[in-house]
């Protein structure tokens, strides 16, 4: 019988040094040899099982690294010291001087800001699109595109990308298909759907306790090895490198990732659907009302529901501020930036992570400055809940007394 991402990672056994019944940490930066020769083949790559130097690799980040590779289903993996640091090296080891970036025209504001404005340094183009609609990416790719990068939910707008389309057409072109997997992790399964690199920010749902900022690059075994390259490796040489301690950490906390992945979707749903129905404008890919729920439907694992994000747009800033400020105080979550935690936290990202991009193009998008983006926590009485924000929403005037249900 296949086992399911969730039951590979629960297989997975690394004994402690002395038995332990989680692996022993390699608190070292740099590693023995017990012969010259043996350096020098581990220096050229020609060596397996030997530890060089922890920027290359440590036991600890290789134990971490095995297991991502598990959860998305593929060869290998590697794992970085932030989200950005993993979406850096790959971008930089695809892509040379003149060459082209096609990528979805909703992402994380870090990454936009990168492509739109870092990369043009190393004359890097990138082209931001409607990556729902697979015409306009095609349109979009040029003899000089490398890579065809989303994100599998969007941030901030949860648009959903036809992955499945998107590796179809990325393989007509020869071009990897990158896919930024960190809003669904179990939920989507983008290797599985034909991606050829799926990243994650470690630091949101995989840890799950906002203590640790961390990224990995899934792929194949042949990708992975030329990141880690001593001579041109771009994870080796930009030194993004993941601490052992925090390796170990974010490990423990990943094996307990399908039971929270559940209960964020289950809270999710729950408070989408209650909020649709009061009229509230609710952006959901769990609600039919999402352009992208039959996309998201055709692709998912159901079982893990269809995340734990989801927006309401409250007409303005002022209104989002004060009614986030509200919630806070009535320890309904944390105004905060990032996602994942076992607390609700809400932010306007038009402010915030996605400051980046110019307002113009918040406006195009459709970013209006009264959306507020919901990670939605743990809760355990997720009706309670919904039933006191729903009391903060009524005191901002977000709704009116007589439109909701006693």
């Amino acid at each position: 019988m296949k086992k399911s991402a969730a039951q590979r990672i629960q297989d997975l056994q690394y004994f402690g040094e002395f038995g332990g019944v989680n692996p022993s940490i390699s608190d070292s930066s740099t590693y023995t040899f017990l012969s010259a020769k043996t350096m020098f083949d581990t220096f050229e790559g020609n060596t397996e099982g030997c530890y060089l130097y922890s920027r290359h690799s440590s036991p600890s980040n290789l134990y971490l690294g095995e297991a991502l590779a598990s959860l998305e289903g593929t060869e290998s993996a590697n794992v970085y010291a932030s989200g950005m640091g993993a979406i850096s090296s790959v971008i930089f080891q695809c892509c040379d001087a003149g060459d082209h970036i096609v990528s979805s025209r909703t992402i994380y504001g870090g990454t936009y800001a990168l492509m739109k404005n870092f990369l043009k340094k190393f004359n890097i183009q990138t082209s931001f699109v409607d990556t729902t609609d697979i015409s306009k990416v095609e349109n979009s790719i040029t003899s000089k595109t490398k890579m065809i990068y989303c994100e599998a939910i969007s941030n901030p707008l949860l648009e959903v990308s036809n992955i499945e389309a998107l590796a179809h057409l990325a393989k007509k072109y020869t071009i990897p298909l990158v896919v930024d997997n960190t809003f669904t992790p179990l939920s989507i399964a983008p290797a599985k759907l034909g991606a050829d690199i799926v990243i994650h920010s470690l630091t949101k749902f995989i840890n799950g306790t906002s203590d640790a900022v961390a990224g990995v690059v899934c792929g194949s075994k042949e990708f992975c090895l030329q990141l880690k390259d001593v001579n041109d490796g771009a994870g080796m040489l930009l030194g993004s490198t993941l601490d052992s301690l925090r390796a170990a950490s974010i490990l423990k906390n990943l094996r307990t990732l399908h039971i929270r992945m559940k209960k964020h979707s289950e809270n999710a749903m729950f408070l989408a659907k209650q909020f649709e129905k009061d009229g509230l404008k609710v952006v959901y890919p769990g609600l039919k009302s999402h352009s992208g729920h039959e996309t998201m439907k055709a692709q998912m694992e159901h079982e893990y529901g269809y995340g734990g994000l989801l927006t309401i747009d409250v007409g303005n800033l002022d209104t989002a501020n004060a009614l986030m400020e509200t919630m806070q105080k009535q320890n309904l979550g944390y105004l905060a930036v990032s996602l994942g935690f076992y607390k609700t936290l809400f932010s306007a990202p038009g402010t915030s992570t996605s400051s980046e991009i110019p307002l113009e193009e918040q406006q195009a998008m459709g970013l209006t400055d009264g959306l507020i983006r919901f990670s939605i926590g743990l809760d355990d009485d997720v009706h309670q809940t919904y039933l006191a924000m729903r009391e903060c929403m009524i005191k901002h005037g977000v709704l009116a007394t007589d439109k909701v249900e006693a």
